[in-house]
């Protein structure tokens, strides 16, 4: 294992779509939403253990999940995990871990992966995110990883490759990035899918240390320059005190927007290692074992009657969930949320705003 291989988890977010699960406090990349004994992080931390030395992994987290992850990952190092004292979007996370790296070892290549996304066939996932880390070790180039559409889903990005410069690399091919685009409607999704140039963006990156310190420099100079002015006190009591700073002054911008858009030098990996970023109740129902009336229940007791199409999830153990006559439907008990809505995106988000709205949002 290459000892200057290194991995950047990012794990900040809030996951208020898997609400009333996800909450504030608790967010989904630390619940067992999959209900296979562990959360989304610690997969993830368990699945670049095997591409990257341990020691090498970094996680970037809100300062009021730090100890979630300590619980979650106990056996990595303290001096391992950034914390955030504000949310910033992803380029300010990068910058960050990536000057941190820099500095610890200026040979260092890394890979950037959120901490809660679904890998159906790992082996290929490592196999594909070890030849991108083997090839940018080398060169003055950015890489991100897209993933085959099986749908016109709306729920994700889309890069669209340029199909006339294209590089094969360890049997994988990597294309020139065209453009991106964030979340299209329906219809524009399905025309992406029937071009054949769009992949779903996995916001999953790869690059070595200099090349993106030198993007950052470039596309970014009012980002990279506040990190820099920190160099002298990483890795020192001061380190806390400098970035609570910092963070106040820095703007909330994507390394997608920031960089990866304008730069000349981004290349996409064309995966198909069986991906999902299980954003949403729907994109869980899309992938779960369904029953023979096409229900998801993850219940301890239930009786399920001529119903069809729906999820239905309890997290209290001695309770008996009953549900009858429903189609399409989103049932989700928690202890002290009990949650009734039809399976739509839309009609959910409708829900997340009437909390607020309502002043419910301890709720939240």
């Amino acid at each position: 294992m290459d000892k200057n291989y290194y991995c950047v988890i990012m794990a900040g977010g809030v996951g208020s779509r898997f609400w009333p699960v996800s909450r504030n406090a608790f967010p989904k990349q630390f619940l067992d939403i999959l209900g296979v004994g562990k959360s989304f992080i610690q997969l993830t931390y368990d699945r670049f253990c095997k591409i990257v030395p341990k020691e090498n992994i970094i996680v970037v987290t809100s300062s009021a999940y730090v100890g979630l992850v300590h619980k979650h990952l106990p056996d990595l190092p303290a001096e391992n995990i950034l914390a955030e004292p504000y949310r910033r979007n992803t380029a300010p996370c990068i910058a960050y871990a990536a000057t941190k790296i820099r500095n610890l070892n200026p040979d260092a290549t890394m890979v950037v992966a959120p901490s809660d996304h679904f890998i159906s066939n790992e082996s290929l996932f490592i196999d594909t995110i070890s030849a991108a880390l083997k090839y940018a070790s080398g060169k003055d180039e950015l890489f991100t990883l897209g993933i085959d559409p099986t749908r016109p889903e709306t729920g994700y990005g889309y890069i669209q490759c340029n199909m006339k410069e294209s590089k094969t690399i360890d049997g994988n091919i990597a294309y020139k990035v065209k453009t991106f685009t964030e979340k299209p409607n329906k219809d524009l999704a399905q025309v992406f899918v029937e071009s054949g140039e769009f992949l779903w963006n996995s916001g999953i990156f790869v690059w070595n240390v200099s090349a993106i310190c030198s993007a950052l420099e470039k596309w970014l100079p009012e980002v990279y320059s506040l990190f820099m002015d920190g160099i002298k006190y990483y890795n020192t009591p001061k380190e806390e005190e400098f970035i609570t700073k910092i963070y106040e002054e820095c703007p909330a911008i994507s390394i997608d927007y920031g960089v990866m858009e304008k730069t000349s030098r981004a290349w996409v990996f064309q995966a198909s290692f069986g991906w999902s970023d299980l954003g949403t109740w729907e994109s869980l129902f899309l992938h779960a074992i369904k029953d023979s009336d096409n229900n998801l229940v993850k219940c301890n007791d239930s009786l399920i009657d001529s119903t069809s199409g729906s999820v239905v999830v309890s997290y209290e153990k001695d309770k008996l969930i009953v549900v009858k006559g429903m189609k399409d439907y989103l049932i989700v008990n928690t202890d002290d949320v009990l949650m009734i809505c039809p399976r739509d995106d839309a009609k959910f988000k409708e829900v997340i705003t009437d909390l607020a709205v309502n002043e419910k949002s301890k709720f939240m």
